[in-house]
């Protein structure tokens, strides 16, 4: 999940918000021990390898022209033509939007790093670029860095389920912002839903049923041929890990070495626990309530710890500003300030605390305006980067149709308010929050054709590297740890941090370091190597 919760179609706002909560960058670091060479480390036991799928018929390498974005732009645009349909090569074609960032020391490069930002629904051409400088700056010299928007997704062919951004907005305004509230608002979003089910089952079903991420990753490996790698060099952040767990498992001799930052435990995507009708949502499955409360509560812990010139939030206490929160989300439950009702302000804290610098300060100061009964002021965006498509539209619908399709969820619209009662009665808000996540997929109207279950311990020519954050409130630290179980040979570092990835973050040069000289020449970290954000680095210094 590149960001959190659906973002409102055709809005331009909404558009800004989901790329800029990734675009803050912190840069700290931490614990170093001695790297241990990848081929003198023993790969972890692993249980024996199921038999491997079946393989699509080959389809034509596609051909990159490369051009500037933009004039004077550092990056180049192309675009890629793949099958819609891996298993008929000959049919349908669609068109994948391609960016590419040489390395700046040419003469020192190593190759081509496919970066994917997440999501589902991140579109790489514009994601990646916004946050390049983030990328290690080893990384950035020896690599070309390469990013795509997925099928489906941005200025790739993309699901599209309205005739104009007024008539998104429109659709968008039937429901409320965050997640329902009431009996009302429930049966507004399950309307609204389901009218977007129709319309997109209208438009291009022959697209839904392709945009699965084993699409995406078969997508993938003709964009690594069509770059002339033997093997595929691979950065997937949050669902790109799943991604790149996916590719790993179909093209496991074509891994020559793929980082994976905060992980979706593979079993939790497909529920693999729960046969027959989903009795819960991807991201129960994954913990995110769990972990998003954990890094919530942190965030009050140490904004209580420093006074208010450093956390404008703080009442003086760890102990008095979770007391504040609560009486500040009560308040709003029974009354908004201007255009911050409580679901709305619930969602805003959940997504602020994926980037810690400086969004976990802006966070506080949202928070201590509606405690003071002000709205809050609209934040400042950075500029679009130097791209050919800066503001591509990123309709809600896009994320849906890959989630949805690829990922169990229940289809009974009135299973969510109970699964909602449930989470918030362990995880308090995030958990109302992140169970109305999938809400889409109650009557989203198709199944991926082609989609992919597993195995998932496949071995893979070189092993993976698992970067997993201790308080992150979308993917938990369990899901780094269940990943690199579920591999066949993965080699986890802990991020003992807060926020959403450790790549965006940037906050430890030690994680920086691991992650250089892993993609460089495959060195690994030792096993149960831990780093920690850089002195000076840490939320509120």
């Amino acid at each position: 999940m590149s960001v959190p919760g659906p973002t409102t179609p055709g809005s331009t706002s909404g558009r800004r918000r989901r790329t800029a909560v990734l675009t803050a960058a912190l840069a700290c670091a931490a614990l170093l021990t001695a790297p241990a060479s990848a081929a003198a480390l023993p790969a972890a036991p692993s249980p024996p390898p199921s038999p491997a799928p079946s393989p699509a018929p080959s389809a034509a390498v596609p051909r990159l022209d490369w051009s500037p974005c933009r004039p004077g732009s550092p990056y180049d645009c192309a675009t890629a033509k793949v099958p819609l349909d891996h298993a008929e090569p000959a049919g349908r074609t669609i068109d994948l939007a391609v960016v590419r960032r040489q390395a700046t020391d040419p003469d020192r490069r190593v190759g081509t790093l496919f970066v994917n930002p997440g999501g589902p629904g991140g579109p790489g051409t514009v994601q990646v670029p916004q946050n390049y400088d983030t990328l290690p700056q080893e990384v950035r010299e020896r690599f070309d860095i390469v990013s795509w928007d997925p099928r489906g997704i941005g200025t790739s062919t993309a699901v599209n389920c309205f005739d104009s951004p007024e008539e998104a907005r429109a659709w968008a305004a039937g429901k409320s912002e965050g997640f329902p509230v009431g009996e009302q608002e429930r049966q507004a979003w399950a309307d609204a839903y389901e009218d977007l089910a129709r319309r997109c089952e209208k438009r291009d079903p022959e697209l839904l049923r392709h945009v699965s991420t084993a699409d995406t990753a078969r997508d993938l490996d003709l964009l690594r041929r069509s770059v002339g790698e033997p093997q595929l060099n691979y950065l997937g952040v949050s669902y790109g890990t799943i991604l790149g767990a996916t590719y790993a498992n179909l093209f496991p001799d074509k891994v020559r070495a793929m980082v994976l930052d905060s992980n979706i435990a593979p079993s939790a995507w497909t529920g693999a626990a729960e046969p027959g009708e989903p009795r819960t949502t991807t991201q129960l499955r994954m913990g995110s309530d769990l972990s998003a409360a954990a890094t919530l509560d942190r965030f009050l812990a140490l904004c209580g710890s420093v006074p208010a010139t450093r956390c404008p939030f703080s009442a003086g206490s760890p102990q008095a500003t979770r007391a504040k929160y609560d009486r500040l989300m009560g308040q709003l439950r029974e009354r908004p300030v201007g255009s911050w009702p409580y679901a709305r302000t619930v969602a805003d804290t959940v997504s602020g605390l994926y980037i810690v610098n400086p969004g976990w300060k802006n966070l506080a100061e949202r928070l201590q305006a509606l405690s003071e009964g002000r709205t809050p002021e609209d934040p400042v965006y950075p500029p679009p980067p130097p791209v050919a498509e800066p503001s591509p539209y990123l309709g809600e619908e896009q994320a849906s149709a890959v989630w949805c399709a690829d990922s169990p969820n229940p289809r009974d619209p009135a299973a969510y308010h109970r699964l909602e009662e449930d989470s918030a009665r362990r995880a308090g808000d995030p958990g109302r929050y992140w169970t109305w996540a999938t809400a889409p997929c109650a009557t989203w109207p198709a199944v991926a054709a082609d989609g992919y279950d597993g195995p998932w311990n496949r071995p893979t020519a070189h092993p993976v590297l698992v970067i997993g954050t201790r308080y992150d409130p979308s993917t938990p630290y369990s899901g780094a740890q269940a990943m690199a179980r579920e591999l066949a040979d993965a080699r986890l570092l802990t991020n003992d941090g807060y926020g959403h990835t450790a790549l965006f973050n940037n906050a430890s040069s030690c994680i920086s370091s691991y992650e250089a000289r892993y993609l460089v020449d495959g060195t690994l970290p030792p096993p149960g190597a831990t780093c920690r954000p850089d002195p000076g680095r840490t939320p509120f210094s």
